[in-house]
């Protein structure tokens, strides 16, 4: 596989993990994607990103994610499997775990313009 040339200087691009192996194919400061291979039982830490999305997208095997909301007590659970895609909102601790060995992508992008606006005042017609 061809690593693509964006790679930051000094940036380690192959790390192994004690669920796998995370490799940095592309960061930047505004997206990070990684590939993955989690061994079937393994599970990163339980962890939040204060400004980033953490996305994940399965090439093979299935990985759960768990997100343990802040609105609410509350953790949801959801499977994906090949092909499958989903996201974790900044600020909520979260970790994957594999039901089966499992390649995918993960990938990370800060919260930019939306949800930008604090409003001190509401708008309104002056007569």
């Amino acid at each position: 596989m061809k690593t693509i040339s964006f790679i930051l200087k000094g940036t380690k691009l192959k790390a192994g993990k004690v669920w796998g192996v995370t490799e940095s194919l592309l960061q930047n400061p505004v997206v990070e994607f990684h590939r993955i291979e989690v061994n079937k039982g393994g599970e990163c830490s339980t962890h939040k990103h204060s400004h980033k999305w953490n996305g994940f997208f399965v090439e093979q095997g299935e990985l759960e994610i768990h997100v343990i909301k802040n609105d609410y007590d509350l953790i949801d659970k959801t499977v994906l499997g090949p092909g499958d895609f989903m996201s974790v909102k900044p600020g909520e601790y979260h970790l994957f775990k594999a039901n089966k060995d499992t390649i995918a992508f993960e990938i990370y992008w800060p919260e930019l313009l939306s949800e930008d606006i604090q409003r001190k005042s509401v708008g309104k017609m002056n007569k």
